[in-house]
């Protein structure tokens, strides 16, 4: 007789990557809303989850679908399945002389009217 365990049996949630970790690490934010116990108004809530991504696939924005594993290091618990959305992109880090090339000053108005 098998005491095999189904993997179908284990959680799956869907969340959105907040935080990449390191190497084959992110963190996966998972949004709920639940009514206040009191003044029965919804309440947005959220479950931060260490997530393990073992081919290095999510970016910063990603809808993932992820699933409930053994423990892996001493706080990830969750594994990658698929990613469900691609994100919108990577964002670019502006340098300063990009700013200033896009931004008129006084001191670039004088050089351009001393130019001319």
């Amino acid at each position: 007789m098998s005491t095999h365990v189904r993997h179908n049996a284990r959680k799956t949630v869907i969340g959105f990557v907040s935080s990449k970790m390191g190497d084959k690490s992110v963190k996966v934010t998972v949004p709920y809303k639940t009514p206040h116990p009191l003044y029965h108004k919804v309440i947005n809530r959220k479950t931060v989850l260490h997530v393990h991504d073992e081919k290095n696939e999510t970016k910063v924005g990603d809808k993932i679908e992820v699933m409930e594993t053994r423990p892996i290091s001493r706080l990830k618990r969750w594994r990658v399945i698929r990613v469900v959305e691609a994100g919108v992109g990577a964002a670019t880090a502006i340098s300063e002389q990009d700013v200033a090339e896009a931004v008129p000053t006084k001191t670039s108005k004088a050089n351009v009217a001393a130019k001319a």
